[in-house]
């Protein structure tokens, strides 16, 4: 069972680190130049304190690594939906919109995995909800759905603007994997360990 990831933060005291992927306090420095004179510039350094690997902050941006300060992806996601999740992440910094337009090409790719057919998110969607998705499932893929959108096609979400809206895709997508992918993998797997006698019980009893 995944925890919550805590992404990295602008001065946070705790966060999950970029490098080792710890939750783990953060220790916080200014970044000065000595020419001469100590000059005081706009950089901070943080340093984590389970891998004391350090990363650099320039006015309130993490610029060193370069990854984004959003989640990987969760390790049952399939590959092929994956592979738009690192690129994603990888330019979520640059351009928000544009993670979020790779994101939703994500979700269509990873609806025909839940039981979709992956030509049209909104009918997926519909047609999940019509086989039991739960309200949970079915409102984290209307929210991808509808960021996902405003990113294609602009309305009334301006992503760039409002980063933090698409940094959440990241957690849904996850969150949605974990939901129908893992804990039913899971599931399965801990019932085939019950003697067969067990199961064919059951079997008959349902």
């Amino acid at each position: 069972m995944r925890g919550k990831y805590y992404p990295p933060a602008y001065q946070a005291k705790e966060f999950h680190c970029v490098y080792c992927g710890v939750f783990a306090s953060q220790a916080w420095a200014s970044v000065n130049i000595s020419y001469g004179q100590q000059l005081q510039t706009d950089f901070l350094a943080c340093s984590c304190s389970h891998c004391n690997k350090w990363s650099y902050w320039y006015k309130g941006k993490l610029v060193v690594p370069s990854d984004s300060p959003v989640e990987p992806p969760h390790p049952d996601l399939p590959e092929d939906c994956a592979i738009d999740y690192r690129e994603a992440r990888d330019i979520f910094s640059r351009s928000p919109r544009a993670a979020a337009a790779l994101l939703r090409l994500c979700i269509q790719k990873l609806l025909p995995q839940l039981g979709g057919k992956g030509a049209n998110i909104n009918d997926d969607i519909k047609d999940l909800v019509s086989k039991g998705l739960p309200p949970t499932a079915q409102r984290s893929l209307d929210y991808c759905r509808v960021v996902g959108n405003n990113a294609v096609h602009p309305g009334e979400i301006d992503l760039n603007d409002s980063p933090e809206v698409a940094q959440q895709l990241f957690g849904m997508i996850n969150f949605i994997v974990e939901d129908r992918i893992s804990r039913p993998r899971e599931i399965e797997r801990l019932y085939l360990t019950l003697p067969e006698s067990a199961r064919e019980a059951i079997e008959e009893r349902d």
